[in-house]
C-alpha cells in the first residue's frame, strides 16, 4: 500500500476499503521514513531554534513599554513555525547548510505570519478570543495595541531583511518575494475574498482562489525564500515553490477539516467558527470525503516534486506527511 494511504488507514482518516488508494492513484513512497514521534521531536527542536532567533532580534530593537510587551507576547506564543522551518530546510537542501540569510528570512516570514494572525483575530475580522491556546493579542492587551503590534511586526520583517542581508541582490529578491506573497496579490487578497465570501454560496473556483492566496502563497513564499538564500538555480527554485504551494493548500484544507472535527482544546483556538460564520471551506463546498481525498492528492504531488533532489529531500517529504496527519 502506498505510504500516504498506509498512514491514513492506520489513523482511520478514511473509512472506505483500502482508503480508496486505487481511485486516488497514490504512488509516492518515502524511503526510510523517520517515525512520526522522531519527526515531531525534530519539529519541536527546530521551532525552538526559530524562537531563539526571534527573541534575539526583538531584544536588539529599541522598543519600549507596552508595545514591546505585546510584541514579545505575540511572537512568543507556542506556534508550529512551519513557514520558518520551510525556509531553513529549503536553504539546507539547496546549499547543504542553513546560513545567516536563511535565519533572517525565517524570522521575517514568522513576523509577517504572526502579524496576520493578530489582525485576523480582531473583532472587525474573525473576532477570536483564543489563539495558540492563549488569549489573542487584543484580549491580552487591547484592540489598538493589537493593531499596532501587527503593524510593527510587518514593518520590522522588512527592516531586518533590508539591513541584515549582506548581498543587496539577495535582499531585494527576498523583500520582493515576501511583499508579493503577503500583499494584495497574495495573503491579503485571499483574506479579503474570504471575508466577502461569508454567508454566500461558495464555488470550487472561489474556494481555491481564497485558499491559494490566503494560505498557500505564504508557504510558497517560505520555500522560495529558503531557495533564494541557498542560491538555487531556476529549476530547483521552481520545484520548491510548487512544493510549497501544494503543501500550503493542503495545510489549509486540513484546517478546514479540523475546524469541523476537532475540539477547541485540541486546536488551541475556537473550533467550529467556520461553520457558524458560514465560511467558504472545502468541507462546506465539496464535502468532507472529497476534501480528504484532495489533501492526500496534494501531498502526493508535493512529494513527487522532490524526486530530483533524492534522499537530501527526505526532511521535506516527512514534513509533507506530518502536515497531512496533523490533529491541531
Amino acid at each position: 500500500m502506498p505510504i500516504i494511504n498506509y498512514y491514513l488507514c492506520a489513523n482511520n482518516r478514511l473509512s472506505a476499503p483500502g482508503c480508496q488508494q486505487k481511485e486516488m492513484g497514490m504512488q509516492t513512497k518515502i524511503e526510510n521514513p523517520k517515525s512520526s514521534t522522531d519527526f515531531d521531536a525534530l519539529l519541536r527542536r527546530k521551532a525552538q531554534s526559530i524562537n531563539y532567533i526571534l527573541e534575539r532580534i526583538l531584544a536588539s530593537q529599541q522598543i519600549d513599554g507596552e508595545l514591546k510587551d505585546a510584541l514579545k507576547y505575540s511572537i512568543g506564543t507556542p506556534g508550529k513555525r512551519i513557514r520558518s522551518l520551510l525556509v531553513l530546510w529549503c536553504c539546507e537542501l539547496v546549499a547543504g547548510r542553513v546560513n545567516h540569510d536563511a535565519e533572517l528570512a525565517a524570522a521575517a516570514i514568522e513576523m509577517v505570519h504572526t502579524y496576520s494572525l493578530i489582525h485576523d483575530d480582531l473583532p472587525a475580522m474573525d473576532n477570536d478570543d483564543v489563539r495558540r491556546g492563549v488569549p489573542t493579542c487584543h484580549k491580552a492587551f487591547d484592540e489598538a495595541t493589537a493593531i499596532l503590534t501587527g503593524d510593527a511586526l510587518l514593518t520590522l520583517a522588512f527592516e531586518i531583511l533590508a539591513k541584515g542581508i549582506e548581498e543587496p541582490a539577495t535582499a531585494l529578491r527576498l523583500i520582493g518575494q515576501l511583499a508579493h506573497d503577503a500583499g494584495p496579490a497574495g495573503m491579503i487578497g485571499g483574506q479579503m475574498a474570504d471575508l466577502k465570501a461569508e454567508k454566500s454560496e461558495g464555488t470550487k473556483e472561489l474556494l481555491e482562489y481564497i485558499h491559494v492566496n490566503k494560505t498557500a502563497k505564504m508557504f510558497r513564499c517560505a520555500a522560495a525564500m529558503g531557495a533564494i538564500c541557498g542560491g538555487a538555480a531556476k529549476k530547483p527554485f521552481d520545484r520548491l515553490c510548487e512544493y510549497g504551494l501544494k503543501i500550503g493548500l493542503g495545510f489549509q484544507i486540513t484546517d478546514d477539516i479540523l475546524d469541523v472535527s476537532a475540539s477547541s482544546e485540541q486546536l488551541g483556538k475556537t473550533a467550529g467558527k467556520d461553520v457558524r460564520a458560514a465560511k467558504c471551506t472545502y468541507p462546506a463546498v465539496v464535502g468532507m470525503d472529497k476534501a480528504m481525498k484532495l489533501q492526500m492528492k496534494l501531498t502526493d504531488e508535493a512529494i513527487t516534486l522532490l524526486k530530483p533532489f533524492g534522499k537530501k529531500a527526505d526532511t521535506l517529504r516527512q514534513l509533507a506527511m506530518a502536515l497531512l496527519q496533523r490533529t491541531k
